[in-house]
């Protein structure tokens, strides 16, 4: 499960930010990790909702969200370079998860935000394996 529609990416900005409320000069966003509630104008800042982010592909976007539920199904497979891993992991991660994906147009940066991001989230628990869904036991009847 996914849940990535009220995260934000703040140009200048380091980490993830949840929407708070909109006003019509700027956002007010909680950060993920500090958890401090700001005001962003709208002015001063480009706001990035993870929803409208995709990956280029040869053939189209995918979106994030997308991309993220392919690394969680996948994640017992393959696992995902962290923060200190070469360019080479990373290329190679994309190229086993999402084979598809545009050579050109999705740079090494790209990769290791978008794994960065990935990495941060699963630890705040927006993105997590679903779980088989519990049935009831029934009870034998008694005469």
């Amino acid at each position: 499960m996914v849940q990535i529609d009220q995260i934000i990416a703040v140009g200048s900005k380091v980490g993830l930010f949840k929407l708070v409320a909109s006003r019509s000069n700027g956002l007010i966003l909680e950060d993920l990790l500090t958890h401090k509630t700001n005001f962003y104008s709208s002015r001063t800042f480009q706001f990035s909702p993870l929803e409208s982010i995709g990956i280029y592909t040869l053939s189209d976007n995918i979106p994030l969200k997308d991309v993220y539920t392919r690394f969680l199904e996948k994640e017992n497979e393959v696992i995902p370079p962290d923060d200190q891993a070469e360019a080479a992991a990373y290329k190679n991660y994309f190229e086993t998860i999402l084979p598809e994906y545009d050579r050109y147009r999705v740079h090494l940066k790209d990769m290791q935000k978008c794994l960065k991001w990935y990495h941060q989230l699963k630890s705040l628990g927006f993105i997590k394996a679903d779980e088989a869904p519990i049935e009831p036991v029934s009870e034998p009847a008694v005469d």
